[in-house]
């Protein structure tokens, strides 16, 4: 008999943007965003990321509904502070949205939102989306002015831009891993202190995840891109167990 989660269990998001970005290179329907999120849900995952781009290069309007109909998993969506997206994002009611920095011509996202410079900006947007039910996250930098930021702002979750740390991985440079993995840590344990529920993702991979989620007062990673790179070889169930195993060997 399962004895079900254990409190501390580090949740899971997974990232389908990629498979959509496969979909919109050929232009037709196939493969579909969907299909990937009753396969997350299928083995374990705790729920489903999207990021809607104001480009639309990757989840389409479309494809919300047809996510959040699919399975029981939430679903975090992740958006723009534009007026555009605030409205969609109250249109479909998703169980999280998490405010991301965008700029029309980079690759995927290159680092943490400024919550603090942009406070008269946000506070709106994330009032809004908080009236209409939807849990605010922030994806910010691991700095002590942009949590105090998120405070200021009453988001209950931030998501930890890990970007560097996993540049540093890559590069081999031991003594820049390790200190980007101090920030993380310490900034986690403040914003957990400060009553927000502190969350990490971007660039995390096989090779580098073990660390961050031995982070004890992490509650969820988002990952997308690595795990959709290796579905490719592997199938998309089997690189998710493999990471819900990493992450559960962390803990």
């Amino acid at each position: 008999m399962s004895e079900g989660p254990r409190p501390d269990r580090l949740r899971l998001g997974v990232n389908i943007d990629h498979v959509a970005t496969i979909r919109n290179a050929r232009g037709g329907d196939h493969p579909d965003p969907v299909r990937a999120a009753e396969i997350v849900a299928a083995v374990g995952g705790d729920g489903i990321t999207a990021h809607l781009r104001e480009d639309r290069r990757h989840i389409r309007d479309g494809d919300l509904a047809r996510i959040q109909s699919a399975t029981g998993l939430p679903l975090n969506l992740e958006m723009a502070a534009t007026d555009e997206m605030l409205e969609i994002a109250l249109a479909h009611a998703p169980h999280a949205a998490c405010i991301v920095p965008e700029k029309r011509e980079e690759r995927t996202t290159e680092g943490g939102l400024d919550a603090a410079g942009q406070h008269n900006r946000l506070a709106p947007i994330c009032a809004r989306l908080a009236d209409a039910g939807i849990r605010v996250s922030l994806f910010i930098e691991a700095e002590e002015r942009q949590i105090e930021a998120a405070m200021k702002l009453g988001a209950p979750v931030v998501e930890f831009h890990t970007g560097e740390y996993a540049h540093a991985h890559l590069d081999g440079d031991s003594e820049r891993t390790a200190r980007e993995l101090k920030r993380i840590t310490d900034m986690a344990a403040l914003a957990a202190k400060n009553g927000i529920e502190p969350h990490a993702g971007h660039g995390l991979t096989y090779e580098n995840v073990t660390p961050i989620a031995a982070i004890p007062q992490l509650a969820e990673l988002n990952i997308g891109h690595y795990l959709i790179g290796e579905a490719v070889f592997v199938g998309l169930e089997n690189a998710v167990r493999r990471m819900r195993e990493l992450m559960d060997e962390a803990r």
